[in-house]
């Protein structure tokens, strides 16, 4: 197969574990008889540097025209620290999401066996769990209109969904649950706000469609709760966009580090795979950032080309560095610790 990728590195470690995860893609790329063309552009505050803009239309045009992104991550402590800056590098992600049409956020988590006394979270707690979010990504109130008044002393963000919205998210959360093990909760707080009362009526219309589907409906404070408490318990798990971005950063963390989890955001055209931690700035050019999220979302790209075995010896071969004591500081727990590149390269060469 001929693949031609986007490649966002972006800012921070974005360059330095977007590195890796091209190594390892060519190696399987190389294994497995597949030609890939990475197309590199510009984005976030690398991109504010370059040409003035997060998200410049040179390189929505890659993007566009990519069979898929592989996307590293933004931010930048200048400005993070300024909260006048007229351009920041989120407002490019927010606008590439847009533009693209990626919709779903799917993100997974689940655990290592070598890394169960790891997490934070007691084993007996974590053990077998396997569960994923899809968090809607272009609405809600990262969308709606903003603004302040008063004089400044009075801010507001509204929170806005349209029923079609709702039901393509949805569509995909009953679609994803069918090829697992049949279960679905829906996030919302239905209790307080209208947009969630849309949301359950919309999703609890849909369970006709889908009747092998076993839906359950929780407030996201009890989720909050139950994430923590006992996380094997739930399977497929649709929300909000607020409430996806707080709750799976929760749940990142049960696997023992936020540098393991990958993530994909889907479109109708185009999909965007990406690590789900940030460009951590203070680790840029140490060569210590972990880079196996970001090469486990390769393999999640693989598969979402129809590609299963590739994407699974990617991930074996993670599995097999994670036992072999090939890790990143992050996970060192004391003993060696390896560099970004030397992960990457033990990778490459295991796949």
């Amino acid at each position: 197969m001929k693949l031609n990728i986007a490649l966002l590195a972006g800012d921070g470690i974005g360059p330095e574990v977007i590195n890796e995860a091209v190594k390892v893609s060519d190696a399987i790329a190389q294994k497995f008889g597949h030609e890939i063309t990475w197309k590199p552009a510009l984005t976030g505050a690398a991109a504010i540097d370059a040409v003035g803009e997060p998200y410049p239309d040179s390189t929505h045009e890659v993007c566009k025209n990519a069979d898929a992104v592989l996307f590293g991550a933004i931010g930048h402590p200048k400005y993070d620290n300024d909260p006048s800056a007229p351009v920041r590098p989120e407002q490019g992600l927010l606008k590439m999401r847009k533009a693209l049409g990626l919709f779903a956020n799917v993100r997974p988590t689940f655990t290592f066996p070598s890394l169960l006394d790891k997490s934070p979270l007691k084993r007996e707690r974590i053990e077998g769990t396997d569960l994923v979010f899809l968090r809607e990504l272009t609405g809600g109130i990262y969308f709606g209109e903003k603004g302040r008044k008063d004089n400044g002393d009075t801010a507001y963000d509204n929170c806005v969904y349209t029923r079609a919205e709702v039901q393509r998210l949805a569509k995909k959360g009953f679609e994803l649950a069918m090829t697992r093990s049949k279960k679905l909760c829906c996030v919302d707080k239905a209790n307080v706000l209208e947009t969630s009362r849309l949301w359950r009526e919309t999703v609890q219309a849909m369970e006709k469609d889908y009747p092998e589907v076993e839906v359950s409906y929780e407030f996201v404070d009890a989720v909050a709760m139950r994430l923590v408490q006992w996380p094997n318990s739930y399977d497929v798990l649709i929300t909000e966009n607020l409430f996806g971005d707080i709750l799976t950063d929760e749940a990142s963390v049960i696997s023992g580090s936020m540098g393991l989890m990958p993530s994909a955001s889907m479109g109708a055209e185009v999909s965007l795979f990406e690590p789900i931690h940030g460009s951590y700035p203070q680790a840029t050019g140490l060569n210590i950032a972990n880079p196996m999220a970001t090469i486990l979302s390769a393999a999640m790209m693989f598969e979402n080309f129809g590609l299963m075995e590739e994407g699974k010896a990617m991930r074996d071969a993670v599995n097999k560095a994670l036992e072999a004591g090939v890790v990143t500081e992050d996970l060192a727990n004391g003993g060696k610790a390896y560099g970004t590149k030397e992960v990457g390269d033990w990778l490459a060469a295991n796949v």
